[in-house]
């Protein structure tokens, strides 16, 4: 963490220094659970017994799995996939996967399992010295998935900057320890980075959900909702509200035309009815509005090509960045921010400033539309 020095306008990010890290936390999700092909890829690859199981199922699985995707220290993508998910380049046919899920729920889970499951958490208290009289958010980076280091960085730099325009209080961690009641009820508003894989203990899920359900804000982008798989269905479906489908692929990077759909709300006040940018487009198997989203921007699918990863990415209705009401709490995604550069986008950053005050500020927004 650092100190930013910034004139009457700075941001402070003044955590205080963590104590040595402790034993992993035992309250970590899935600690218990048995194997099967729904586990996270990588408790599988700890385990020797599953690993062997996996193994025996296809002519070398394991192997044909991309390095990338099959690292067992986080970040990594084995984190963000099952066996399911990833049968399509292991060589596991469909049909042979419920037989390989009897046997991996036969295999006992013991003691190293469970150590292994939870090495990837941390519940070391993290304390901060934040300023009283001004609006603080607590910025969020942990990420047991996929990190992509330069969109990391770009959305931090975007929102310091944003943070000491506004002459606010801006906290950064990638410490799961930072999530508990006493830390965040310092915070005006949480900002998930890029946040990818499952990174809270169970208290620390519980924390969260209490935090926004008692009025927080919480406001999130990119690939905080870009995991093809998630192990805890309260975050995909309430707190983000749409699950990941995938992305293009050919090209990655496309330009496509946003388009302002809700010009009243004010996030959107400042926004033109519509621009291009070149980014990374998510497509999700949910639709937001089902989960009572107030669309802020949709895609207009015929301005790119909605295809890729071996599917047919088109939703018809497309949002790309919307709000909603969790009780009392504010929320806010926005799918866009990819690619580091979009975060000098004058348009998804005026998007980007207008959400924080939203999240962090509306305080009335919420009232009487508890969701």
């Amino acid at each position: 963490m650092k100190l930013l020095g910034m004139a009457a306008a700075a941001v402070a990010l003044l955590a205080v220094a963590s104590p040595a890290a402790a034993a992993p936390p035992t309250d970590c999700p899935l600690r218990d659970a048995p194997f099967s092909i729904d586990s996270p890829l990588v408790d599988l690859l700890l385990s020797p017994a599953a690993r062997a199981v996996v193994s025996g199922a296809a002519p070398g699985p394991l192997e044909k799995i991309p390095a990338r995707f099959a690292g067992v220290e986080p970040p990594t993508f084995a984190a963000i996939l099952t066996l399911k998910e990833a049968s399509a380049f292991t060589g596991v046919k469909p049909e042979a996967l419920p037989a390989i899920d009897a046997e991996l729920r036969a295999i006992p889970v013991t003691d190293a399992d469970r150590l292994a499951r939870c090495a990837r958490y941390d519940d070391d208290p993290v304390a901060f010295s934040v300023p009283k009289g001004k609006p603080a958010v607590l910025l969020f980076d942990k990420i047991n998935g996929f990190r992509d280091g330069p969109s990391v960085d770009a959305a931090r730099a975007a929102f310091e900057k944003l943070a000491a325009q506004k002459g606010w209080t801006l906290v950064a961690t990638d410490k799961g320890g930072a999530i508990r009641p006493e830390t965040l009820r310092q915070f005006d508003a949480v900002i998930w980075n890029n946040v990818s894989g499952d990174v809270l203990t169970l208290a620390q899920r519980e924390a969260l959900k209490s935090y926004v359900e008692g009025g927080g804000g919480f406001l999130a982008v990119h690939g905080s909702a870009g995991d093809p798989a998630y192990f805890w269905d309260w975050y995909a479906d309430r707190l983000i509200g749409a699950r990941f489908k995938g992305h293009p692929m050919g090209p990655q990077f496309q330009d496509a035309r946003v388009v302002v759909e809700d010009r009243s709300h004010p996030i959107a006040a400042k926004l033109p009815p519509e621009w291009v940018m070149n980014d990374e487009w998510y497509s999700f198997r949910t639709n937001p509005r089902a989960a009572g989203a107030q669309v802020i921007l949709t895609l207009d699918e015929a301005s790119y090509k909605p295809e890729g990863m071996g599917q047919d990415l088109r939703m018809g209705d497309h949002p790309i960045a919307w709000t909603n009401c969790l009780g009392a709490g504010r929320t806010f995604y926005s799918a866009i921010g990819h690619r580091p550069e979009a975060y000098g986008d004058a348009q998804h950053l005026a998007l980007l400033d207008a959400a924080l005050d939203w999240t962090a500020l509306d305080r009335k927004a919420c009232a009487g539309k508890a969701g």
